[in-house]
């Protein structure tokens, strides 16, 4: 048995248990992983992330999906990660980690509390692909995209476990985001793959879904606020042509709460 430290943090209810393995002692099956997360026979969560020394870097970022295999990258996950480590001492307001998809940036703006206001800089996108009924990119995890008049109709899990499972996006699948725009304003529903369901919220999924949004206004619009299940979020970025760069990914990192767990 192993008595294992962690912390619930939540970046607009995209939530995630968070471990501190610095020491390197730590070293968690797949199963075990898939336990922790499960609502019903473990702690619950959407994922587990974990810590890590890297030279170079301040910190490394291994993210898990709630089914326990090693996921891509997740935005909200990397925004709470980076709250996490701060607390701990890790850095000071502004960090430099390694996360699956390489480097990334992060700064706390501000604290309030147990409330963290996060700013994370996502993987520069070079290419979106189109589709008849949608857009394909990747933001560090690979999204498709698409655009609907009424959210409020759309039957997210149902249609965005089809989509996950589509023969264009094998063999890994893809996410799927559902998104209505309201001016400056995306409304977005997401389905997430490793989760296997309907998320309050993806933060790849909001950035990919900024950045399609600005592709089909061809406007000169360089930031988009979001509106998830969980909260409110905001993308900014500067458009080059038909590529974006200087991403970032802005919103609530929140502390739940502090536990122990015999495993």
């Amino acid at each position: 048995m192993m008595d294992l430290v962690f912390s619930k943090y939540h970046g607009t209810g995209n939530d995630f248990i968070l471990i501190d393995n610095r020491s390197q002692k730590i070293s968690l099956s797949k199963e075990q992983i898939s336990l922790l997360c499960h609502r019903q026979f473990g702690i619950g969560a959407d994922g587990l992330i974990m810590i890590s020394d890297l030279h170079g870097f301040d910190f490394q970022m291994n993210y898990y999906n709630s089914d326990g295999g090693e996921g891509t990258m997740c935005g909200n996950g990397g925004r709470c990660i980076t709250a996490y480590a701060g607390t701990r001492g890790v850095f000071n307001r502004v960090a430099r980690f390694s996360a699956i998809d390489g480097e990334h940036h992060a700064e706390i703006l501000s604290v309030d509390g147990n409330q963290f206001y996060v700013s994370l800089k996502m993987s520069d996108v070079d290419k979106i692909i189109e589709f008849e009924d949608g857009y394909f990119l990747n933001t560090g995890s690979p999204h498709f995209v698409r655009f609907v008049d009424d959210i409020e109709k759309v039957n997210v899990y149902e249609e965005g476990k089809l989509l996950r499972w589509d023969q264009r996006f094998q063999p890994d699948g893809t996410n799927v985001n559902f998104v209505e725009l309201k001016e400056n304003q995306l409304i977005v529903r997401s389905f997430e793959r490793g989760v296997e369901n309907i998320t309050l919220s993806c933060g790849t999924g909001v950035t990919a879904s900024a950045l399609v949004a600005s592709t089909i206004l061809d406007k000169e619009i360089s930031s988009f606020e979001i509106n998830t299940f969980g909260g409110n979020l905001k993308v900014r970025f500067e458009r080059i042509g038909s590529e974006f760069k200087n991403i970032w990914l802005e919103g609530p990192a929140i502390k739940v709460y502090e536990g122990h767990v015999e495993i």
